[in-house]
């Protein structure tokens, strides 16, 4: 109907079984994925945005190169979307943030990510930050409706502090950058307030009391663990583990005194 398209009658009755359709047609490749040899097929993988930006690359790299037919996809979304997708077989596995809950879910938490405040570099705060020192700062914040920003409001009104917030996003970088550019303060997952990766300089301070978030991998209970998914979980588990040791790095206490040794000694 001009430069729009529209189902015809016969279109909307096909459309109702879509969505089974697809879901037979992934359970019938799940079931045969286990014969081929090494991980194949597709996984599909639904997380939030600050996951997709600083976690997932370097576990996607290293699945790519080691398992060259594995298609993995990856879609972007609040937990509450992520679980109804999984639920729906849209998706896979998730990598969310807890609490999440289905009865057709088997959920695994995997790490726990803290949250600090951030603020431009010339800010002039504490060495830790509380409630109250943000009562009277305007506050870059995550947009409404995950639970990211929930953690954060809540983490300020238990302290009776409702936050004057003057922008609101859903991009991760974007506040991170505004913070730079002196616009606010913010509060936002540890694994996201990266200061090498802004072009304005930050400065990042732990929270007290401290909040963090969990993480957790879900799935469906009757999911077929086919090869690819198995490797992908695995991946997801292992750099999950390594982040335990260091959270900018991955890397293992001892690792980075081996690090830190080699460069005084080549005068880096």
């Amino acid at each position: 109907m001009g430069k729009r398209a529209e189902a015809t009658p016969a279109g909307l009755a096909l459309l109702a079984h879509i969505s089974d359709i697809d879901a037979s047609v992934r359970a019938a490749e799940d079931a045969v994925a286990g014969f081929s040899s090494g991980a194949a097929g597709r996984v599909r993988i639904g997380t939030g945005a600050t996951a997709c930006i600083y976690f997932l690359p370097a576990i996607l790299e290293k699945l790519q190169r080691s398992f060259p037919k594995l298609e993995i996809m990856v879609r972007t979304g609040n937990a509450g979307d992520i679980v109804r997708a999984i639920e729906d077989k849209k998706l896979d596995i998730g990598l969310v943030t807890m609490p999440c809950s289905g009865r057709s879910l088997s959920v695994t938490p995997i790490m726990t990510d803290p949250f600090v405040a951030i603020f431009h570099a010339d800010a002039d705060v504490g060495d830790v930050i509380r409630p109250a020192d943000l009562e009277a700062m305007p506050l870059v914040l995550y947009e409404r409706g995950g639970l990211t920003r929930t953690l954060v409001d809540d983490w300020l009104r238990k302290s009776g502090v409702n936050g004057r917030s003057v922008m609101e996003l859903g991009s991760v970088e974007a506040i991170r950058e505004l913070v730079g550019a002196g616009i606010g303060a913010t509060i936002l997952p540890e694994m996201g307030a990266r200061p090498d990766r802004t072009q304005f300089p930050i400065n990042t301070r732990p929270l007290s009391p401290p909040l963090v978030r969990e993480l957790a991998l879900i799935m469906r209970r009757d999911k077929t663990l086919t090869p690819g998914l198995q490797a992908v979980c695995n991946s997801l588990k292992a750099a999950a583990d390594r982040r335990k040791t260091d959270p900018q790095t991955g890397q293992s206490s001892s690792e980075m005194k081996k690090v830190g040794k080699s460069a005084s000694g080549s005068g880096a």
